[in-house]
């Protein structure tokens, strides 16, 4: 199909640079960590979705190469998932090529991709007519989980792909995943089949350990016991690593409803068999951090603050553009060490100086630090004061609907009068 005929304009196209991805600077270089370890996840079967994210996120930070370069490895990616050279889980891949070869003013290889597109969606058409290829909605609800701000949207389109493509076991998966995840981050319950379907859906994906979690704490959020069912899950140590998303679901079930001693125990050990995975070492310290901050029945030993201590300040070199959410937890831990309280104070100074422009950011920041006030510092009118700035910043996170539940618990007239003139968000 040579140029002239190609039916297909840039802004017609299915991909990232078309697709309003909601993103900052700091969000995309936070993102990067997260794709990275992804991408180094063995067997993970969403590497071309992540190359293909990373190189959007690439492009956008200004690293047109890197970008290429991710690009053609998303469709190697691709191609090697699906064991052919070619097919409509290309689409999105190319259409991201021509969106990069026109910024960099190359366009006749743009065309030649907006061709590539034409030819491949004129012989793979979708099997609903009047519907993008499940391919499509596929790739566009993954990309919705990191850069998209209406998550039932990637319900929706997990949904779709998976009723048009009914064989694609992952698609299957990742829509009943978010359909608990849309039902976490919701008041109401949103599916009264979704333990059944769940329950299905593992039938289906027996390797799949976040899935497995996910479907434990279903059944413990509906008055199950699930101890054993998640010492049995722990079972294969060797495993854990491959999948990261697994592996912290794995951990939180441990911290729930075994101990949160356990799942250092757990998480210790499988850092010690993979000790150059990044993300396990993150593991470790957020495991000493629930045991020190959250499950402190019992004070800590002071070995223990100082191996999470030496933990969280690993993580500051580890992942630099994270260092606001690991500063905060870093305080968090100082807070709770017989020596070492006033440094906790210091951290919290030294960020609310300079504050992050992210709405989220700030939303984290002034929840995180009303939490201190009330909880280390007993200063209940300046917690109060932070939890209101992070529930006057519109935007929907946990942090900003945390700060408006504790603030709804208080019933000072004036507090009333804030919760009543807030503005909510819109999807």
């Amino acid at each position: 199909m040579s140029a002239a005929q190609s039916q297909t304009t840039l802004e017609s196209l299915q991909c990232h640079f078309t697709w309003n991805l909601v993103h900052s600077r700091p969000k995309l270089l936070r993102l990067t960590y997260k794709m990275e370890d992804f991408s180094k996840e063995k067997g993970n079967r969403w590497l071309g979705h992540i190359y293909n994210l990373w190189g959007f996120i690439q492009y956008k930070l200004g690293l047109n190469e890197e970008a290429r370069s991710l690009f053609q490895k998303a469709a190697e990616a691709l191609n090697k998932l699906r064991n052919a050279d070619v097919g409509p889980w290309l689409v999105v891949n190319y259409g991201n090529l021509a969106w990069l070869h026109h910024h960099l003013g190359d366009q006749a290889e743009s065309q030649a991709y907006l061709s590539k597109v034409d030819a491949l969606m004129e012989k793979y058409p979708s099997p609903s007519q009047g519907e993008l290829h499940p391919e499509i909605y596929a790739e566009t609800a993954w990309t919705l989980m990191f850069l998209g701000e209406d998550k039932k949207l990637v319900v929706d389109y997990f949904e779709k792909a998976a009723r048009m493509q009914p064989d694609m076991v992952d698609w299957n998966t990742s829509y009943v995943i978010w359909l608990k995840n849309a039902q976490n981050f919701s008041d109401t319950r949103l599916d009264p089949d979704l333990l059944e379907k769940m329950r299905q859906a593992k039938e289906r994906d027996l390797e799949n350990v976040y899935l497995a979690a996910l479907y434990l704490k279903q059944l413990a959020d509906e008055g199950k016991k699930i101890r054993d069912e998640v010492c049995e899950l722990a079972g294969n140590v060797s495993t854990l690593c491959y999948s990261s998303s697994g592996m912290w679901a794995l951990l939180n079930l441990y911290i729930d409803h075994i101990s949160a001693d356990d799942a250092i125990v757990l998480a210790e050990k499988v850092l010690k068999e993979h000790p150059d995975v990044r993300f396990l070492k993150r593991f470790v310290a957020l495991c000493y951090r629930s045991r020190i901050v959250y499950k402190s029945s019992s004070s800590p030993e002071q070995s223990m603050m100082d191996k999470a201590i030496a933990l969280h300040e690993e993580l500051l070199s580890l992942y630099p553009h994270s260092s606001l959410k690991n500063e905060t937890d870093l305080a968090s831990i100082y807070a709770k060490s017989r020596h070492s309280k006033a440094k906790a104070e210091q951290i919290f100074k030294k960020l609310l100086r300079n504050e992050p422009a992210e709405p989220s950011d700030k939303q984290m920041l002034y929840n995180k630090y009303a939490n201190h006030l009330y909880f280390n510092r007993k200063d209940y009118h300046g917690s109060t004061q932070y939890h209101m700035k992070a529930a006057a910043i519109p935007g929907k996170s946990y942090f900003r609907k945390n700060s408006i539940r504790i603030l709804e618990k208080n019933k000072d007239r004036e507090i009333e009068e804030f919760l009543r003139n807030l503005q909510e968000p819109t999807q």
